[in-house]
């Protein structure tokens, strides 16, 4: 499943990230590449420690907690303490998989990355180029999303970033081990809560909906790893 968020982060956090990354200090992408990635990936990021990465990644983890697509969508049990990289000109990253396990850190808690995140922190108006194009069983879909914006999708699913060809593209990157690990019945779980939802809003007293969701928690208990 494919899901992109509008908004996730508020004007007021989106502005203060981008000052802090206005100033940042940059180094080689590769750091953090797998060994068939390594060949591929040519861009800079924030050093995982260094004390801007921390800061803009509690940002990004307390815009993520309130937003309510996101939990619905990931059902996340641990995530990766967000990343941050940055595309100039000529920069992109070929075709690769992400790694099945991510280490974070200093803590050495290892992470299962059933669903990858990128959160797009540059106008799409000030570069070209860097589009993050996926590919699953339904084709291949281009994103390039506001300022702010999050897309949600299998860390199994090849994909690339296309090129910069002007101006330079920063977001942040992460991973979420999900409660639920498996692609398919997290999809079938987020549109049986967004139907849920949905009947709520419009038929708040149908008896339908302790029904269903009293379905939906059954499938989570079984389905979920906790």
């Amino acid at each position: 499943m494919l899901l992109q968020i509008p908004g996730v982060l508020a004007a007021q956090e989106l502005a203060h990230s981008q000052r802090l990354l206005e100033h940042a200090e940059w180094i080689d992408g590769r750091v953090t590449a797998g060994h068939q990635s390594v060949q591929v990936k040519h861009n800079s990021q924030l050093a995982e420690d260094s004390e801007a990465a921390r800061e803009l990644g509690k940002v990004v983890l307390g815009a993520v907690s309130r937003s309510s697509l996101f939990i619905s969508a990931a059902l996340p049990n641990r995530i990766f303490p967000p990343l941050f990289n940055c595309y100039e000109i000529g920069d992109g990253f070929g075709t690769h998989v992400d790694n099945a396990i991510r280490i974070a850190g200093p803590s050495g808690v290892r992470v299962r990355t059933d669903v990858s995140a990128t959160l797009f922190l540059s106008d799409p108006a000030d570069y070209d180029g860097g589009e993050l194009i996926v590919e699953d069983t339904y084709g291949t879909h281009s994103v390039k999303l506001p300022a702010g914006s999050l897309v949600l999708y299998p860390a199994s699913s090849l994909h690339h970033v296309r090129p910069i060809t002007r101006g330079r593209r920063i977001a942040s990157f992460f991973w979420i081990q999900s409660m639920v690990r498996d692609d398919g019945q997290r999809a079938l779980l987020f549109d049986l809560d967004n139907a849920i939802r949905r009947l709520g809003a419009d038929h708040p007293s149908h008896p339908s909906l302790v029904q269903l969701t009293g379905v939906y928690h059954n499938l989570l208990r079984s389905w979920a790893e906790v």
